[in-house]
């Protein structure tokens, strides 16, 4: 729209300047053709001051303005016309009539001056007579040898111009306010179909595209698709790309669907098979005094991996209910009791870590967590599963205890913000690997490069912890500066890992709704 109204304005400044120019021209021209005439009249007619002859009369140089030497009226003279004669060095007339029709001297005046000095070359000069203004002069030499001068105002001409200028100058304006007001209306009706078309793309990037089931997406209305148009031509190939998009999104979704059905029916039908594996190692381990030592070894490996699958197989029903949508229960759940039950759990899991509670309301860490670190606490409400956010401290802490060395420190943050709820885990451990982070909340994603089976994990507890809190309509994020290589050498105070306490650490920060006031009830949800 600037580029226009910028066009406008120079074509319409390019016709005005060329068309004030044409015109002064013209009356330039005109004021020359009359001065012309006026010359040749003034040179033509008897002076009388020839050779033996004597003048009528002359001006004194020294005569008062006002004086009106009629025999030396020129013929035809107008109004303002410089009428000059020299004889010799006498100034025989010199002056010109005013609008009153009185005779104005310049006998001994500066204008009279500039007159005399202009060349007798028959040439039309222009000269500035000061608070006369500017004249057209032209010096002649009659044929007895006088000089005259005759000249005329540029004011005929110079106040039309100005005028002209004016009118033009307030026709610009309007012109260009009026292209200014058009281009608006012409672009904002082309552009509206094709802010149409951008209101689609606005509404399909703000529907859920990265999970479930993805409902039919409205395209661009068919009277914004006519490809004659270059809008419509968007319009068509954003609907094409939207049902490419959408017929893609069901290919995904069925398929998720059936891979998720099918861990959903794998993972049941396996619990009954580890069920047996398990009794049965236990029968046999009854009687060891009929078992070699050799088979009761492998009994025991055998009971441990099979506990171990039945772990990853709640973990995979777990997340198969997740994400079919199965109700949680919602209640008011203090957050510090679970917090203190959590980190309970943990201390008798691994002693060897460093342990602590941050409560609010200036509960004091006594180094073991209890029922009185709960009660000295101020409560922090939640509506949700208990069982399930048990489920997300237990998956933070056990994450820090299985990836910290021993010696590492543990804190388990609670507090409040504004409507929600804030809890932090926070070691000082060695930190998670850059390239980890990406993908640490994907599933089967593990820290243990090495995927060794004691102390490992199944990489599905930090997926189950996410999914729980979206469940809850929370949040779950981690921080952890890129991990330094850390040596493995002298070893440090006994019982403590070398590398506990001098990395960049990791905090895992879950974010959550808290209650509103008074909600006390029980409830699930549709």
């Amino acid at each position: 729209m600037a580029l226009v109204i910028g066009l406008v304005l120079l074509i319409c400044s390019v016709l005005a300047v060329l068309s004030t120019l044409s015109l002064r021209s013209e009356l330039l021209g005109q004021i020359r053709d009359d001065l012309t005439q006026a010359s040749a009249r003034a040179t033509d007619r008897p002076q009388g001051l020839g050779s033996g002859s004597t003048p009528p009369s002359t001006v004194d140089p020294g005569s008062v303005p006002g004086e009106t030497p009629g025999p030396y009226q020129v013929p035809g003279q107008a109004t303002g016309d410089i009428d000059v004669l020299f004889s010799g060095s006498t100034v025989v007339r010199a002056g010109y009539f005013d609008e009153a029709g009185e005779f104005r001297s310049l006998v001994g005046t500066e204008q009279l001056a500039t007159l005399d000095a202009l060349p007798t070359d028959r040439q039309i000069h222009e000269v500035d007579l000061g608070d006369l203004g500017t004249y057209l002069a032209i010096s002649t030499t009659t044929p007895s040898g006088d000089k005259v001068v005759t000249a005329k105002s540029t004011a005929p001409a110079d106040d039309p111009l100005r005028a002209y200028v004016v009118v033009e100058v307030a026709l610009i304006v309007l012109a260009v306010a009026l292209a200014a007001a058009t281009g608006t209306v012409l672009v904002r009706r082309a552009l509206r179909p094709l802010e149409r078309v951008a209101g689609t793309a606005l509404r399909v990037s703000e529907l859920p595209l990265d999970r479930g089931e993805v409902a039919e997406i409205r395209g661009v209305d068919v009277h914004d698709t006519d490809e004659r148009t270059e809008v419509g031509t968007v319009g068509a190939a954003l609907n094409r790309m939207l049902g490419h998009v959408e017929s893609s999104l069901a290919a995904r979704h069925e398929s998720e669907t059936q891979v998720r059905q099918f861990v959903a029916d794998a993972s049941h039908e396996l619990r009954t098979p580890l069920a047996s594996i398990r009794g049965y190692a236990e029968l046999v381990r009854r009687s060891p005094d009929d078992v070699p030592t050799d088979t009761l070894r492998a009994l025991d490996r055998i009971e441990s991996e099979a506990l171990r699958m039945g772990a990853l197989v709640e973990d995979l029903l777990l997340l198969a209910r997740l994400d079919a949508g199965r109700p949680l229960e919602r209640e008011q759940v203090d957050l510090v009791v679970l917090a203190v039950d959590a980190l309970a759990d943990a201390h008798a899991a691994s002693p060897d870590h460093a342990w602590e509670l941050d409560l609010p309301g200036g509960a004091e860490d006594d180094g073991f967590p209890d029922v009185a670190d709960a009660e000295d606490a101020d409560g922090v409400v939640v509506r949700g599963d208990e069982a399930r956010l048990r489920q997300v401290l237990v998956n933070l802490l056990s994450n820090a205890r299985v990836h910290t060395p021993p010696g590492t420190r543990v804190v388990l943050g609670l507090r409040t913000a504004g409507e929600e709820v804030v809890v932090t885990v926070t070691d000082d451990g060695p930190g998670i690997p850059s390239t980890l982070l990406p993908t640490l909340f994907q599933r089967f994603s593990r820290g243990d490069a090495a995927r060794n089976r004691v102390g490992g994990s199944t990489g599905l507890g930090m997926a189950i912890a996410q999914a729980i809190v979206q469940e809850h309509g929370g949040s779950v994020t981690v921080r952890s500066p890129a991990s330094p290589q850390t040596s493995t050498g002298s070893e440090g105070p006994a019982g403590r890992d070398p590398r506990a306490g001098s990395g960049p650490g990791t905090t895992f920060e879950v974010t959550l709704p808290s209650a509103p006031a008074g909600d006390a009830h029980r409830e699930t949800r549709a």
